[in-house]
């Protein structure tokens, strides 16, 4: 019978292709959906503000994130596209890359690409500068995320397209315990046969 049962519990951590998978899940189904995209500054900078979903358009929220960055330090594509605009909005530097249904936005910064160049992931947009930036007096890079179109658009964290986006983090205790633990014994050594109460 016991040779069944691990039989059995091998087969189900067992993939289609005979590996074991310690979750007991296939590895498509148990990892993480892998980073389609590339960093906008390099090396890999700090994240001074986060994304801030705003509850409907014309709210207030982040809508993108704050990375820190140095004037000039060049400013890269995240993914492969065509630059959409690279000009001035509102007086401040922006360009904004075009990636099928998604777009990403990249400000303040001085474009070295024109609307309707091809860029690749990893290719140089232009340099930033510290004219309005989030970070002023310092430099900061506002990278943002676009998906759909139209009255369909929607904010998202960009952190998504390298591995990164929001973290929950769980507690690791409670003020009171969950429950109270008792001394470790056998399993079968807590059992006793039906007539061991009369002895």
């Amino acid at each position: 019978m016991r040779s069944v049962v691990g039989a059995l519990l091998l087969a189900v951590l067992l993939d289609p292709t005979g590996l074991p998978s310690p979750s007991g899940l296939s590895p498509a189904a148990a990892a993480p959906e892998e980073p389609v995209g590339v960093w906008p500054l390099d090396p890999e900078p700090e994240v001074v503000q986060g994304f801030s979903q705003p509850p409907h358009p014309y709210a207030p929220g982040h809508r993108g994130v704050d990375l820190a960055g140095r004037p000039g330090q060049p400013v890269r594509a995240a993914l492969a596209g065509t630059v959409g605009f690279a000009g001035s909005i509102a007086g401040k530097p922006v360009v904004t890359v075009l990636h099928g249904g998604r777009r990403t936005t990249y400000e303040p910064v001085a474009a070295s690409v024109s609307r309707g160049d091809e860029v690749a992931a990893g290719d140089v947009l232009g340099r930033l500068v510290v004219t309005d930036s989030h970070c002023f007096p310092g430099a900061c890079l506002h990278w943002g995320l676009i998906e759909g179109t139209g009255a369909g658009e929607q904010y998202a964290d960009p952190l998504t397209l390298v591995g990164g986006g929001p973290v929950r983090l769980l507690p690791l205790w409670r003020e009171e315990p969950a429950s109270v633990r008792t001394p470790w014994a056998a399993p079968l050594g807590r059992w006793r046969r039906p007539l061991d109460f009369l002895v």
